[in-house]
């Protein structure tokens, strides 16, 4: 039998106590222990930021001189601080894309996607919109991440996203999957974390400019 879904679980009671906007923001602090994304100075681009947790946890970590970036296509609530900025719009539009990039114009070193679909519960097409939406995020490196930049997306086990990143990989220098102990246990997710994005070789395949 599957485990019982529990939405008020440790990682949400501890989201609560602390005053963080979810719980997401424990499974990007598991995966920048894991992966040592985040630095002090990146400039961050985050898609899907509602409701605003990654960023919370992404601006603590790059710091003053730092800037993180979140877009969705809900409006966000403020965060503390100076080095954010809130957009709305959708990212399946390129004057968005064109939006998010002018707010670094030399590129950013890292792009955070915690996109997802809305579940449908029919479970194929469930996954072919994650990698779908996965494969978006990675276009939109394409346009706004700067050569040797590092990602995160977020997606589901399936055929659909094997098969992204087996086709992607060339494009960095290393490309891993990394499952996360604070994903629900009755969840099928992991992340793709891509290290030293050839942005070049990407816009050169693809043939559109950044």
């Amino acid at each position: 039998m599957a485990s019982k879904y529990n939405r008020k679980d440790i990682h949400y009671q501890k989201a609560k106590k602390t005053g963080v906007r979810s719980r997401a923001y424990f499974k990007l602090q598991e995966l920048n222990q894991k992966c040592k994304l985040i630095k002090p100075g990146y400039k961050i681009v985050d898609l899907g930021a509602w409701p605003g947790s990654w960023m919370e946890y992404a601006a603590k970590k790059t710091g003053p001189k730092g800037h993180v970036t979140g877009i969705d296509l809900v409006e966000i609530e403020p965060l503390a601080g100076k080095n954010t900025t809130l957009l709305q719009g959708d990212l399946y539009k390129e004057e968005t894309i064109a939006e998010v990039a002018a707010t670094c114009p030399q590129g950013f070193d890292l792009l955070m996607s915690d996109m997802s679909p809305k579940l449908t519960g029919i479970k194929e097409s469930d996954h072919a919109q994650s990698a779908g939406l996965a494969e978006l995020a990675i276009y939109i490196a394409g346009k706004t991440l700067k050569t040797g930049g590092n990602l995160v997306i977020k997606v589901f086990k399936s055929g659909d996203t094997d098969e992204l990143i087996r086709s992607h990989r060339k494009y960095f220098t290393k490309l891993q999957r990394v499952g996360l102990k604070s994903t629900r246990k009755t969840s099928n997710e992991f992340y793709i974390v891509g290290f030293g994005f050839k942005q070049k070789l990407y816009l050169d395949e693809h043939h559109c400019s950044s």
